[in-house]
């Protein structure tokens, strides 16, 4: 293996725009949710005229789907992302706006469907309000406690936190917004990291993980895990997702 400072320099200058895993290939690995989001939501774009994607990141997941609607749209609101899905999505015909969850720049009731994978907060009233009646959000959330073996290691122990992003929560929200819940599902999935540069540059791309994080900032933890991780001691940790189907009330 490498150096410390040879994989964290690596890390530290590698690409992170976009939701792609790709750097990580043979460094780290992740289970998949069995419900296989991608294509649940490549048959339904094949169904409607009109959807809409928030959260889209480099517009990875829509531009898998052979065919889109007629009318598709994204959000995305980080910079670099946006560039991403614009230059990747805009020869499709995708109409890919700067916007945030918080506030959705379409008219009431302009799609038939709306889909995010790991949105960064869903705003379940601005869901709505773009819905048509009988239009159905479908999405893959970030659940509880997602990551938090590795998270806790820098930040200690979080139980408040582990509380939050519930399944069931995010239900009775939708529900609130007039939505009606037809699937819930929830998988928690293996992690697997092999090198400490694997787990710099998914700190660097989650952000929101461990907020502020540098490496200077970090280093004692780092050094830490490197250690394990060249005894051929992968570190584990789960993630947490989400799948959920609610339909606008008619």
């Amino acid at each position: 293996m490498r150096s410390f400072e040879d994989l964290v320099a690596e890390a530290q200058a590698a690409d992170i725009t976009g939701w792609g895993l790709d750097w990580l290939e043979g460094r780290a690995s992740e289970e998949r949710p069995p419900w296989g989001f991608a294509q649940l939501l490549a048959q339904r774009l094949s169904t409607v005229q009109a959807a809409l994607d928030i959260d889209t990141g480099g517009g990875e997941v829509i531009d898998e789907a052979p065919v889109l609607p007629p009318r598709m749209a994204a959000t995305e609101s980080h910079p670099p992302n946006l560039l991403r899905a614009r230059q990747r999505l805009g020869p499709r015909g995708v109409d890919v706006a700067e916007a945030t969850a918080e506030r959705l720049p379409f008219a009431n009731g302009s799609f038939e469907l709306v889909s995010a994978r790991h949105p960064v907060r869903p705003n379940w009233p601005e869901i709505s309000r773009v819905l048509v009646p009988d239009g159905l959000y479908l999405a893959q959330h970030v659940g509880p406690a997602s990551a938090f073996e590795l998270i806790e290691v820098f930040l200690g122990p979080l139980p408040e936190n582990r509380r939050a992003r519930h399944p069931d929560t995010e239900a009775q929200d939708a529900e609130a917004a007039g939505l009606r819940v037809e699937t819930l599902r929830t998988a928690r999935c293996r992690m697997e990291f092999r090198d400490i540069g694997a787990i710099v540059w998914i700190l660097r791309k989650c952000p929101w993980w461990v907020p502020g994080f540098t490496v200077d900032a970090y280093l004692p933890q780092l050094r830490k895990l490197d250690q394990n991780l060249r005894r051929g001691e992968p570190f584990i940790a789960h993630s947490a997702r989400h799948l959920i189907a609610a339909r606008k009330n008619g």
